[in-house]
């Protein structure tokens, strides 16, 4: 009988499923290095049934078949979930957003910071390409789209960091404070983040795309969610997207999600403040004074309209 008890439990195994890919979710068990092989599982019938999912990042426990493939038994309660890209337990976000090459767009930096506040990640902001800052035909939009960056978003208390794949210049940097931490890498198609990974990580060969000039934009040259192991920790590296839409916020939540607003909404005049046309609003006060960054309140607004016209539409 002990016996038998014994080899249920060698079946029985925690882990965590660094990629998934066609229906299959191979995951590395726990104390396994990186190097190991994975074990290529799929999920049990029930997960459906409850509505759930398993996602990469996911702790899990999950058993052995007798084919040398597994079943993922049991999800663990996650710390952080993202729905665009789909990875779970995540620590750490790099939105990484090149300085031309596709030119620098703050909009698109506000759509992703507000997606990964609301998530509750940390954010730490990579200009890649730097190296366009002084080199090429577009050097002085480069040089002043990286001057903007700094001069907003440090004042905010965003980390930003300054990186050139080609020229290596930035990336012990990266790679130090990746140390540890399950992150994932975001931001538009064509920014550059397979080649930052590569040059992160030797050896990796993450296929690159050229920019297309006629579009402004890269191709999407990541096909599913993979974690990749750097510096003892993992990065999820993520299909490139542009597209996001703000289908899981609430309009009650968008203040919240840019820091300045959070840290002074307590002090408007009415709860509930939209900060757009309410007197004693604390948020226009700073607006009016130069405190606030005009470029965030005007995406603010925006992002505002778009919501509520969602919401219209539904």
């Amino acid at each position: 009988m002990a016996k038998a008890k014994e080899s249920i439990k060698t079946e029985q195994a925690s882990g965590r499923i660094v990629k998934a890919l066609s229906g299959y979710y191979y995951v590395r068990a726990e104390g396994d290095s990186p190097d190991s092989q994975t074990v290529q599982c799929r999920a049990r019938g029930v997960f459906k049934k409850r509505g759930l999912t398993p996602l990469v990042g996911d702790e899990v426990r999950f058993s052995l078949t007798e084919n040398g493939e597994g079943t993922v038994e049991e999800l663990l309660p996650r710390s952080s979930e993202l729905i665009r890209p789909p990875v779970a337990n995540i620590d750490l976000a790099i939105l990484v957003f090149s300085v031309t090459e596709p030119v620098l767009n703050l909009q698109l930096l506000d759509k992703f910071l507000v997606h990964i506040e609301h998530a509750g990640i940390p954010a730490v902001l990579c200009l890649s390409k730097q190296d366009l800052e002084t080199e090429g035909g577009f050097a002085e939009e480069a040089a002043s789209a990286a001057s903007a960056v700094n001069r907003i978003y440090r004042k905010l208390g965003y980390e930003v960091y300054g990186t050139s794949s080609r020229k290596g210049a930035g990336i012990q940097e990266l790679k130090e404070r990746l140390r540890g931490h399950l992150a994932v890498f975001a931001g538009q198609s064509g920014v550059g983040k397979s080649s930052l990974l590569n040059a992160l990580v030797p050896g990796l060969t993450l296929e690159t795309n050229e920019i297309s000039n006629r579009l402004g934009r890269g191709k999407h040259t990541t096909r599913h969610v993979e974690l990749i192991n750097v510096a003892g920790g993992y990065v999820a590296d993520t299909p490139g997207f542009s597209q996001l839409d703000f289908g899981e916020l609430g309009i009650d939540d968008l203040s919240y999600c840019f820091i300045e607003m959070r840290e002074l909404s307590p002090d408007c005049k009415f709860r509930g403040c939209t900060h757009v046309h309410e007197p004693g609003c604390a948020v226009l006060a700073a607006l009016e004074a130069g405190e606030i960054e005009q470029s965030r309140y005007d995406h603010y607004v925006l992002f505002l309209t778009e919501m509520k016209e969602m919401k219209r539409r539904y």
